[in-house]
C-alpha cells in the first residue's frame, strides 16, 4: 500500500519499509513511533483514495531509527573591493524514519 503524506511542509510518498529523512522531531528519541496523520492520498491504481484535503481515518506510523546531523553547508559572504569575507557553516538536525504501517479505514 502507498500513501502520500504531508509532514513538516514536505510531501512524501510512503511505502511500508521505506526510509527517509525529515527535520528532527522535538522531544523524540531513537526508537519512538511517530504517527503522521496528514494523509493526502491512500492506495494505488484504481483503489486510490484522494483526500479533500485529507483522507479521513488514515494514519501512517513510522519509527525513528536515528537522530543525527546532516552534511555541513558552507555560506560565503563577500563584499567586493572591501576585503570583507565571512565563511559560516550550518548542519541541519535530522531524524531518519522508517515506515512501519499504513492504516486506512
Amino acid at each position: 500500500m502507498r500513501a502520500v503524506v504531508r509532514a513538516q511542509g514536505m510531501q512524501i510518498l510512503a511505502t511500508e519499509g521505506a526510509i527517509f529523512h525529515l527535520n528532527r522531531f522535538p522531544g523524540r528519541a531513537a526508537g519512538d513511533v511517530v504517527e503522521l496523520t496528514e494523509v493526502l492520498l491512500l492506495g494505488e491504481g484504481a483503489d486510490a483514495r484522494v483526500g479533500t484535503p485529507l483522507v479521513p481515518g488514515a494514519v501512517v506510523r513510522a519509527r525513528i531509527l536515528e537522530n543525527r546531523r546532516g552534511k555541513k553547508v558552507f555560506i560565503m559572504k563577500r563584499l567586493r573591493r572591501k576585503g570583507l569575507h565571512k565563511k559560516r557553516g550550518h548542519r541541519q538536525e535530522l531524524s531518519i524514519l522508517q515506515i512501519e504501517s499504513i492504516v486506512g479505514d
